[in-house]
Order: C-alpha cells, then sequence, then structure tokens
C-alpha cells in the first residue's frame, strides 16, 4: 500500500516510522521551515528531520491549496494518507487518495476533539485517555472511527509522561489500522454527537495561569496537565514563576490566604489553594533555570 504521510512535531514520528517500516511511503508533507532561537537559525519539524534521515521526498507546501501542490500529490498517486498532529486539510486534499485520509489523534473521540487534547484532558482530572484512529471528514476530529486504545491516567502523570506514551500507542494502533484497510477488514463506526462531550481548545497564555483561589486538586491538575511545556505560572511580587512539579496534600490552609507561600512543613514549600496546600516539587523563576522545591529555598535564605 503506497502512503503519503503528514505530519510536524516529534509526537508524529513514531508513527512516520511504522509507516516506513511496514508500507510505501512515497513522500512526507510536513510544515514550512521556521526562523528561531537564539541564533535566529532554521528550525526544522521534527517529522522533516526524519524523512530526510529515511531519504524520503520531503514537501513543505505554505498553501495547502496551491496547485502546484496539488499536482504534486496527484504525481505521487498515493493510496491513503496518514495525518499525525499537522494543520487541518483542505477537502482538496484529503479527498484524494482512493482510501480516503486517516488521522491518529490523541484521545478516546468523542471526547476532546480539537488542537490539545491530553492537556485538557489532564486539567479536567481525567482518570482515562487514550488514541483513535479515524477517517477524515470536513470537520475536525469529526470522521467514522477506526480503531482505539486507552491509558489509565495516574493522579500525577505530566502531560510530558503521557505525551510519550500516547505517541508510542498511536504508532501501534496506526498500524493495526492499516492493516486492515490494506486487508479489507476494516470497520468504521459513526462519532456520536448526542452527548456533550468534553472538548479540547487550543492552549493559549491565559489558560496556563495558576489561580490559588481554586481547589489543589484543580491547580494540581493545570501545573501537570502544563508539564514540561509550556508551563503554568504565577506571578508574586511583579515576578513570574512557573511550577512544572507538584502534589497534592491533605494540609489545611486555616488562615492562610490563597497563593500565601510556607516553607514552615518539614523543609518543603507548600502554596495556599482555596481548601489544601499544594507541594511545590519544582519551579522556575522567570529568566532562571529551573530548580528542585529544595535548591529553591536554600537560593531564598541564601539571599537573605
Amino acid at each position: 500500500m503506497k502512503v503519503i504521510f503528514m505530519g510536524s512535531p516529534d509526537f508524529a514520528v513514531p508513527s512516520l516510522d511504522i509507516v516506513h517500516q511496514h508500507f510505501e511511503l512515497l513522500a512526507v508533507v510536513t510544515a514550512p521551515d521556521k526562523i528561531g532561537g537564539r541564533g535566529h537559525g532554521l528550525i526544522e519539524t521534527a517529522v522533516k528531520k526524519r524523512g530526510l534521515e529515511l531519504n524520503i521526498p520531503v514537501l513543505q507546501p505554505k498553501n495547502l491549496k496551491s496547485e502546484k501542490f496539488l499536482s504534486k500529490l496527484q504525481k505521487l498517486d498515493a493510496d491513503i494518507f496518514v495525518v499525525v498532529a499537522f494543520r487541518m486539510l483542505p477537502i482538496s486534499v484529503w479527498n484524494l487518495p482512493k482510501l480516503g485520509t486517516i488521522n491518529v489523534h490523541g484521545s478516546l473521540l468523542p471526547a476532546y476533539r480539537g488542537a490539545a487534547p491530553i492537556q485538557r484532558a489532564i486539567m479536567n482530572g481525567e482518570t482515562n485517555t487514550g488514541v483513535t484512529t479515524f477517517r477524515l471528514k470536513e470537520e475536525i476530529d469529526t470522521g467514522d472511527i477506526i480503531l482505539q486504545s486507552s491509558l489509565n491516567l495516574e493522579e500525577n502523570d505530566t502531560c510530558g509522561k503521557v505525551y510519550n506514551s500516547l505517541k508510542e500507542m498511536g504508532a501501534n494502533l496506526l498500524l493495526d489500522t492499516l492493516l486492515q484497510i490494506q486487508n479489507g477488514t476494516v470497520k468504521y463506526l459513526a462519532q456520536d454527537f448526542s452527548n456533550d462531550y468534553p472538548q479540547a481548545a487550543k492552549i493559549f497564555h491565559e489558560d496556563t495561569e495558576i489561580h490559588f483561589d481554586k481547589t489543589c486538586v484543580q491547580v494540581h491538575n493545570l501545573i501537570r496537565a502544563l508539564s514540561p511545556y509550556p508551563g503554568a505560572f504565577f506571578n508574586k511580587s511583579g515576578m513570574n514563576y512557573k511550577i512544572l512539579l507538584s502534589q497534592k496534600t491533605d494540609i489545611e490552609v486555616g488562615e492562610k490566604t490563597s497563593g500565601e507561600w510556607d516553607f514552615s512543613n518539614a523543609g518543603k514549600f507548600l502554596i495556599a489553594c482555596h481548601d489544601f496546600f499544594i507541594e511545590v516539587l519544582e519551579i522556575q523563576q522567570e529568566g532562571r533555570r529551573k530548580l528542585s522545591a529544595k535548591d529553591f529555598i536554600n537560593g531564598i535564605r541564601n539571599a537573605k
């Protein structure tokens, strides 16, 4: 089966490798290079780097609707397109191959359709998530489901840990999906739109601010949902801090106000939430490197 693969971040790389190992990979489509970093050099996507390592032709269209790009796709004559963590495709692209276009999505659809399924699931305190393969249609993440695989979430799992688990799980599910399509045994299940499933809206800067007047559980879920990137932040005395690791406590705040720091409990770094203290395990002050809570406390004491 001839495949064109579309994706950009490292989440898509295991899936790209699976396609390359088991099928005829004709080309990789990924985002254009960007200029950035301290040296203002070209930044290539993880998928582009891996495609070049595999000696696969790489296409980087700025306009997915351009006649030049569509002509290239038509000439390659792929049986199917595979999309993992890429831009929204126009119908002129995803409707091109005879077997259609399939997508790997980081949630158990129809829950958490959208750009940030892993982060939003953790923010909401879900105990289960997973990956879904589905056939693309016009509205984002609404196509017919092919296969799903689930993952239990522990109360201290960070986005980084779940992300790494799901990218491998997604690659394996993709292989099973493509084999079913190739063998003609695939079954498609229409998504259920009757219930009010949680959605996965894109994460904006304002979504990353910690509000300590919320419960300890809510604050902890926000922190781990945004760890390691972009990090949940708060402002104290005009300075921004990111908390990268935390854990819940059952220590009641008493007369402490929300957001107040406490170092009195056996050297722990505690911050008062609405109901209980949250324990900070790893923190990063603006413009500085990340520190363990112990090193951060020592730095404060040494500065006095």
